[in-house]
């Protein structure tokens, strides 16, 4: 029982530094971390910073072998502060109790794991939710993600992941927000209410961590772990607003990227971690790396060796090393040797403390650690029903020829190898979603519709071999089997569903694809379907936007569902046969082919945007249109909906004052129905160049049928501020264009001037 006396020690010399503070009115530290610090050896203190991944085995018969045992002795002698990957009330409490107990200082873990779109209820996977453009929604999807990781133990998630990425090709888009900042800002600081709380000791609560920062989504290429190339206003403009609001709304903790930016890997940018993030930006939360990033400062090159990489993490300002072994190896030789000064590992390990504390395990260590709660909360049947909400919301309809949505027939045949598909649904990066879990869209429909003939048949098989986090998905490309089957089903129905997309592990960590169009055999197949019936509707599961030229040309009716979670069957059943009436806009351009990526609604105009008729002198692949497929803010209901023009309370405004922009939306059909009104403005005239349009609002809001709604936007001066040529924060005078409508591209304009 080494750590209790320590800890009553604590609360003790606690309580008379506070006395002695109040009798001489000296300014007042938090006084339990203080006094904490000023036991702790050098040893202890680094092992605050000391992060690994470990299981139940450590406190079971395989604790004393290989890594395990240095893992094991380190625990026991206080050289480790977090651990990820430890899962479960029972086994987070053996652990820590041996921590407490075994450790001089008792000082107790943080647990962490990643949470990404669910703990054992899954929800749609973040792109896929953020089409439903309702904080709302993520807000609470969060919270109940929170709670039942919480109940399993868990105390900190890495989650929300802020990067802004225009390249479909990168896999971890499924895991952000997609491509536009505003918007990515509005959802990043939804989701960490959702997980934090208003009270990080609440029991239901979990901390975030805003990640990856900062340029991941940018990687050159698409392919994960890459070089970034972006100049320093595109960082400024549009890649950091997401984390500074992050740390303005108190998120627990910030991750690093893997990548580098003009040189320097994340891991040790002193720019990022210590002059913007600690000091401009006054953040006094805790800095963890990604795993193993700081020793992939050797393989990186700016680093000779692991000891000098754990220098130049520190000094950066990286406070945790995950599964790195770089800092409870190095440092503690870099201080006596005089490379570094102590006061940073005091730094980081303030931070760390800071956070155990506003946890509250520096007053109860076990606090996580209730089996009986972990019973009650997991799989709760109201966490059901809030995930099959999140799914329909989730959905975009992008098209919808002949009204052959929402269903109408009797005899239906659903095909493709994703239709009775219970695993995929759930998605990558699932926490602890049990594997084929799901309900899958063929359940889904046949529970839904109980008097209509269905008939089924797979048609093609997608992925075969493993299926899981560490291996490469292998696509099954050659067998052409059932081809014959599905074209017969199909000549016997009025209507067929294909449901067709990327398996669970085809997008996420690790996935970057080079092409992105429908994989194996499924076009193939829909090509053949196409032939003997043409009533189709294509339902999408995918963890990124797709190219879809062919598709798009030929295809009727077109459901982006993206993987939807625990409930996607029933989501889309709802969709499909108007339970619901689709309202998800995308979060993220589709292009037409690979050859257009990036490709982006708010790009910057050229010095030769278009020329006349006939002439080649201009910004333009002479192979396909530069308009995008499906744009972004993109999303079609099984209501109409009619935009008046625009009408602003002022032509002009100073700085300080603010523009109302409104315009009446009516609803055109028979059908209630929600409606994503966007608000984009442009800045017509910069210092610097300045994009097309940039998301400044949006509002969803119910419209019956046949009736109105008034909208109304306020732009302030905030809203039209940017870093400008000199890389200072500001508006400058000048024309501004404003433009509100159904998605990025149709829209009704208006201008008005800063004064």
């Amino acid at each position: 029982m080494k750590g209790n006396s320590v800890i009553y020690s604590l609360f003790l010399s606690t309580s008379l530094f506070l006395t002695n503070c109040e009798k001489t009115n000296e300014p007042v530290k938090n006084n339990k971390i203080e006094n904490l610090l000023s036991q702790m050896t050098l040893d202890e203190k680094i092992g605050q910073l000391n992060q690994y991944s470990i299981g139940a085995e450590l406190t079971g018969p395989g604790a004393k072998e290989g890594i395990n045992k240095i893992k094991y002795d380190h625990l026991k002698n206080g050289k480790v502060g977090s651990v990820l990957n430890l899962l479960g009330a029972k086994n987070g409490r053996e652990t820590q109790k041996f921590v407490v107990e075994e450790s001089r200082l008792g000082i107790p873990l943080i647990t962490s794991y990643d949470v990404i779109h669910g703990y054992k209820t899954m929800f749609p996977i973040p792109l896929g939710e953020s089409a439903s453009w309702d904080l709302e929604l993520m807000e609470s999807t969060a919270a109940v993600a929170a709670k039942e990781a919480a109940a399993a133990g868990i105390m900190w998630t890495f989650a929300p992941m802020l990067d802004i990425s225009r390249d479909p090709r990168w896999g971890r888009v499924m895991e952000g927000a997609g491509e536009d900042t505003y918007l990515g800002t509005e959802i990043g600081k939804a989701r960490i209410r959702g997980f934090q709380g208003n009270d990080l000791s609440d029991v239901a609560t979990i901390a975030a961590c805003a990640k990856h920062f900062a340029g991941y989504g940018f990687s050159e290429g698409g392919r994960d772990y890459n070089n970034v190339y972006l100049g320093k206003h595109q960082l400024l403009n549009t890649i950091l607003p997401p984390f500074k609001a992050a740390a303005e709304t108190g998120v627990a903790t910030f991750m690093n990227a893997f990548n580098d930016i003009d040189g320097v890997p994340s891991t040790a940018n002193e720019y990022l971690l210590k002059d913007l993030l600690k000091e401009e930006w006054a953040y006094d939360g805790a800095v963890v790396s990604d795993w193993g990033s700081i020793a992939e400062l050797v393989p990186h090159g700016v680093a000779q060796d692991s000891a000098e990489a754990a220098q130049m993490a520190i000094t950066a300002g990286s406070d945790i090393d995950m599964e790195g072994y770089t800092y409870i190896r190095n440092l503690k030789q870099l201080v006596e040797s005089g490379a570094i000064n102590e006061s940073l590992i005091d730094d980081a390990v303030r931070r760390v403390l800071k956070l155990k504390e506003d946890l509250g395990l520096l007053d109860d260590p076990y606090k996580y650690f209730d089996e009986d709660r972990e019973k009650e909360v997991l799989l709760n049947p109201t966490h059901l029903a809030l995930s099959r909400e999140a799914g329909r919301k989730s959905i975009v309809l992008l098209k919808n020829e002949g009204d052959l949505l929402p269903l109408k027939v009797k005899n239906i045949a659903v095909i493709g190898p994703l239709a009775k598909d219970k695993d995929s649904p759930i998605g990558n990066w699932r926490a602890q979603g049990e594997k084929g879990s799901a309900i899958s869209l063929y359940e889904g429909l046949t529970e839904a519709l109980p008097d209509v003939n269905f008939s089924y048949a797979q048609g093609c098989k997608l992925s075969i071999g493993a299926n899981d986090f560490a291996h490469e998905v292998e696509i099954e490309n050659s067998d052409r089997s059932g081809f014959k089957e599905a074209v017969e089903v199909a000549k016997k129905s009025e209507l067929v569903i294909m449901n067709l997309g990327e398996p669970a592990y085809m997008s996420g960590e690790a996935r970057s694809r080079s092409e992105i169009g429908l994989p194996g055999l499924q076009l193939v197949l829909l090509k053949e379907v196409y032939k003997v019936n043409k009533n189709i509707v294509l339902v999408l599961m995918n963890g990124r936007p797709l190219t879809l030229q062919w598709e798009a040309e030929n295809i009727p009716a077109i459901v982006e569902a993206w993987h939807l979670g625990s409930m996607a069957g029933h989501a889309i059943a709802d969709v499909l046969t108007g339970k619901y009436n689709p309202s998800g806009k995308l979060p993220m351009t589709f292009p037409r082919s690979v050859g257009q990526i990036p490709t982006y609604y708010n790009h910057k105009m050229t010095g030769r945007p278009s020329t006349e008729p006939g002439m080649v002198f201009y910004s333009h692949n002479m192979d396909i249109d530069n308009s995008p497929l499906f744009p972004f803010g993109f999303g079609l209901s099984y209501s109409t909906f009619e935009y008046s023009p625009i009408a602003l309370s002022k032509e002009a405004i100073n700085k300080g004052e603010k523009v109302t922009v409104s315009v009446t939306v009516k609803n055109t059909s028979d059908v209630d129905g929600e409606e994503v009104v966007q608000l984009y403005i442009r800045d017509v005239v910069g210092s610097i160049t300045r994009p097309v349009k940039e998301l400044k609002g949006f509002k969803k809001l119910m419209i019956k049928a046949g009736e109105s709604a008034q909208v109304d936007f306020e732009i302030g001066e905030e809203d039209l501020a940017f870093y400008r040529k000199d890389f200072t924060f500001g508006t400058e005078p000048g024309d501004f264009e404003v433009f509100v409508g159904t998605n990025s591209t149709d829209v009704q304009t208006a201008t008005f001037k800063l004064n």
